[in-house]
């Protein structure tokens, strides 16, 4: 299982000339290896709140250069933040560039607040006239950036606040990255044989992505769930009932019997230790054996499988996605119609959906969609949830060329009562366009109609990773 709390791992490559470092000895502030290695204390410094960081020391010499390559692969890090001190020889950057195996790296030129400057015939002035040269050496390197044409590689300018914010965002992509090469998804048991437009290339997911893909059957579903106890389920059962409310067309043995599927779902995931679980939760194999479809992901703060409906693997990696980079609470959406008059659109979706931010709205309903059917618990009921809301990025991801694309873009998650019965909803209002716009874009684009939603924009690192991954990336 992957840890999700982790922090980014960094590896810092500050480069300067050795000509350079005895010059201003004696001076006021010193040599300029003096100033530059204070400059990297308190780069170091602050770089470190916001990864973890290895740094071998500035690299000065071939030796210096090797020394941070071989730390930086030893440490695994997710990606380089490289800087020129000042103007610089080639000699370290080049073979950098060369002998660094396959990682992220940004390259960053940080201008400074404000040049201060008099007469550089003074040896201090003249140093620090020196310590000021990096764009010098930042253009110079440009050069060799284009030259190598490395995969994963970012240039970035701006002050020293910027490009934290900045190496912030990149190294949120890279740990990302990182995360999505190490984990596990499950399909249970197919995909969804009414969605073709869903359908990808589950080798393409494991070499282009990163994800492993085991593929589980209800039988083994079937097992888990009847390992549950009925005291162990009815205890899931009435804390769940105590914190929401349960309305009256919710069965109790109904209940419990969700209740119960849930868990040996969470179960069957964790024996597979899966990162991710993409659920067929409308195969019929699955409703008759198990007569309903699972309707409490998750059970218990102590699951950590994410769980995506419908058999769509490529849904699953823009909810596992949003769930790296953000960290939070991650729902499932699909587009249902548009309202013109409010600018609106109502969307939202059945099956399993994370309903325990307390920020939304929760209430215990039966699944009036599948209430008349012939399924032994038919209408069995699941957490009917209203997304809380505010400002979030929506993101897709599908396989419709021969690589996988994500589309991202921003909505406004309004005031919403519960009203749509059997899919946890809300209405939401893009941001910087209308409802016509949106929809003409991801028309064009070519998408499907399954999305994930998390507070706050993540398009930024979205577009970092999809650089990252190789994969096409468009904002609408």
């Amino acid at each position: 299982m992957l840890d999700l709390n982790r922090r980014p791992r960094m590896g810092l490559l500050l480069i300067s000339p050795e000509r350079f470092a005895n010059i201003g000895e004696g001076t006021a502030r010193g040599s300029y290896k003096e100033r530059k290695e204070a400059e990297a204390a308190w780069m170091l410094r602050d770089t470190s709140t916001i990864a973890d960081v290895t740094f071998t020391g500035i690299v000065w010499t071939r030796a210096d250069v090797q020394r941070a390559i071989d730390a930086f692969v030893a440490a695994k890090v997710d990606y380089v933040l490289a800087i020129f001190l000042s103007w610089a020889e080639d000699f370290a950057w080049i073979r950098f560039l060369r002998d660094m195996p396959e990682c992220p790296v940004l390259f960053c030129h940080r201008m400074r607040d404000k040049i201060e400057l008099s007469d550089t015939h003074d040896d201090d002035e003249f140093a620090e006239y020196l310590c000021c040269g990096g764009l010098v050496g930042s253009l110079e390197a440009s050069g060799s950036i284009k030259r190598f044409d490395r995969k994963m590689m970012a240039t970035f300018a701006g002050t020293w606040a910027q490009v934290m914010e900045r190496a912030a965002q990149f190294g949120n992509a890279a740990r990302a990255r990182a995360l999505l090469r190490q984990s596990t998804f499950g399909l249970l048991a197919c995909m969804n044989e009414v969605m073709w437009s869903t359908y990808v290339d589950t080798y393409k997911l494991f070499s282009q992505i990163g994800p492993e893909l085991r593929f589980l059957s209800v039988a083994e579903l079937e097992e888990t769930t009847n390992a549950v106890t009925e005291e162990e389920a009815r205890r899931t059962m009435e804390r769940i009932a105590s914190q929401y409310e349960v309305l009256p067309n919710v069965d109790r043995d109904k209940f419990l019997a969700s209740v119960r599927a849930s868990m040996g779902m969470e179960r069957l995931a964790a024996k597979y230790d899966l990162d991710l679980l993409v659920l067929n939760d409308i195969d019929t194999v699955l409703f008759k054996h198990i007569g309903l479809r699972p309707g409490f992901w998750p059970t218990s703060p102590d699951v950590k499988t994410m769980v995506v409906p419908e058999g769509d693997i490529g849904s699953g990696v823009a909810f596992a996605i949003l769930r790296l980079l953000s960290g939070q609470h991650v729902n499932y959406i699909e587009p249902f119609h548009v309202d013109l008059p409010s600018g609106t659109f109502d969307a939202g979706h059945a099956g399993p959906n994370d309903y325990t931010d307390p920020r939304g709205k929760c209430k215990i309903s039966s699944d009036v969609r599948f209430a008349k059917t012939k399924w032994k618990y038919a209408g069995a009921p699941f957490a009917w949830y209203v997304f809380p809301e505010g400002r979030k990025t929506m993101l897709h991801c599908s396989q419709q060329t021969g690589s996988f694309q994500l589309v991202a873009t921003q909505v406004e998650a309004t005031h919403t009562d519960h009203f749509l019965a059997t899919y946890s909803h809300s209405h939401f209002r893009p941001v910087g366009e209308d409802c016509t716009a949106l929809f003409s874009k991801l028309l064009a684009q070519g998408v499907t109609q399954h999305y994930a939603i998390t507070d706050g924009n993540f398009t930024g690192a979205v577009r970092d990773l999809a650089m990252m991954l190789g994969v096409e990336f468009e904002e609408v």
